[in-house]
């Protein structure tokens, strides 16, 4: 999933949005908003009630159903998956259907969300200043945070080179992402998901498990990488994988001389606070 991609948060419930920039709006996942204002115990029966509630305000004639969009969104097994998705002002008439004692925190909410993200476009640093609050209340110390922060705007600098070579797909970001890692710590993201006893197409962050060290050689790996791209000017995606491969291979040397003066590995079965109950950053 992409920075345009995430997960927000309302009342401990993810709802599942996407950020589009051309036109300077949020959509969010229908299934997700009913699922919260019907109190659903689960997917499927949100799912149900959607689909009941989509075929009465068909028959109505409703606009909200009308100008529905679909786009991929991650699905609980870890895979894009198209999903019905509603713009703010589609969101708001969808929330006038449901009855719900939620409905007014909702709308409170959407509103929020909305100009939190026109007020980041203006300026970036509020984004960071949000993710830096959210960290603190998950229980992470501040010199965590910090690097846990640079290494987001690293990757964001790599993405952005990547984008400028070429590479357009998500799968071609994860292809060229497990190239880096495999060279750094010997392990591809979802190899190191199972080694960290995560499951590997669980929601839960690989990074937000990691301690210092393995978030500092994750960044070595990544920025060393968007260096030489920038340098070289990749232009085909096995030239690009050759450079993800040289930049992972720099930072895992410096892993193993690191291991050799610690006398331990680098890479901990230990997440980073115990649980995995973390903070979903998407990148």
């Amino acid at each position: 999933m992409d920075k345009l991609n995430k997960l927000q948060l309302f009342q401990e419930q993810k709802i599942r949005t996407h950020w589009d920039e051309e036109q300077e709006k949020w959509y969010f996942s229908i299934i997700d908003i009913v699922e919260v204002l019907t109190e659903q115990k689960d997917y499927q029966g949100a799912r149900n009630y959607w689909k009941v509630l989509k075929h009465r305000l068909l028959k109505e004639g409703n606009e909200t159903v009308t100008n529905c969009n679909r786009l991929k969104m991650l699905s609980a097994d870890g895979k894009m998956r198209l999903t019905d998705v509603a713009d703010t002002k589609e969101a708001f008439r969808l929330i006038q259907s449901i009855p719900s004692k939620k409905a007014e925190p909702f709308k409170l909410w959407l509103a929020q969300v909305g100009k939190e993200r026109l007020d980041e476009i203006e300026n970036p640093e509020l984004a960071q200043e949000r993710m830096k609050e959210i960290y603190e209340q998950k229980g992470y110390p501040k010199d965590w945070i910090d690097k846990r922060l640079r290494g987001i705007a690293i990757r964001q600098n790599l993405t952005d080179e990547w984008k400028e070579r070429g590479i357009k797909e998500h799968r071609d970001y994860a292809i060229l992402t497990a190239e880096i890692s495999k060279a750094t710590f010997g392990m591809t993201p979802s190899e190191y998901k199972t080694f960290k006893n995560l499951p590997a197409k669980s929601k839960a962050n690989l990074r937000d498990n990691m301690d210092d060290l393995e978030l500092i050689f994750t960044m070595l790996g990544e920025r060393v990488t968007t260096e030489i791209s920038k340098e070289e000017k990749p232009e085909t995606f096995t030239e690009n994988k050759k450079v993800a491969q040289r930049g992972g291979k720099v930072a895992g040397n410096a892993l193993k001389e690191t291991e050799k003066e610690l006398g331990r590995d680098v890479s901990s079965k230990q997440n980073f606070l115990g649980n995995d109950d973390q903070l979903k950053i998407d990148e």
